[in-house]
């Protein structure tokens, strides 16, 4: 897996900015291009439950700025929660889910691992699973999602 900055791109940052403004964090932009339109989607995260509501009011509010991003273009944006199970793309992601349960499959020992996250940085995570606190570099994460973690706490 590899880590983006996230902050060197002037869109997200906007973005971002707009969606802290609402109390939410922005977790992940898409943008693809296809004859004459823009289609936007926007992960947004609020501490506790993200609902639709929620999502809503950052539709609202990030289609003005996005309109300006791409105009004259066809343009389609679409807001949602990261859900329960969501596939964590890219190691920036993890700084929005400490104190969530994270599985990852480790290419260093072929397998899966689970574990309540609980921190990131840019090179590496930290798990703490059923043996402990595990260290986890970015380079060994073949994927990782949210998950339930019975057991560990």
């Amino acid at each position: 897996m590899r880590f983006s900055c996230r902050r060197k791109d002037e869109l997200f940052e906007s973005l971002e900015r707009l969606a802290g403004g609402l109390g939410m964090a922005l977790v992940d932009l898409s943008v693809s291009r296809s004859r004459g339109s823009v289609q936007v989607r926007l992960t947004a995260d609020r501490p506790g439950n993200t609902g639709i509501d929620d999502c809503s009011a950052l539709h609202r509010a990030a289609l003005p700025r996005l309109e300006l991003a791409f105009p004259g273009a066809g343009l389609y944006v679409e807001v949602s929660s990261p859900g329960i199970d969501r596939t964590i793309k890219d190691g920036s992601e993890f700084a929005h889910y400490t104190g969530r349960g994270v599985r990852c499959f480790r290419t260093d020992i072929s397998d899966w691992y689970e574990g309540v996250l609980l921190s990131s940085d840019e090179e590496k995570i930290v798990l703490k699973g059923k043996d402990g606190e595990t260290t986890v570099p970015y380079e060994v994460i073949a994927k990782a999602k949210l998950c339930d973690v019975p057991g560990v706490s």
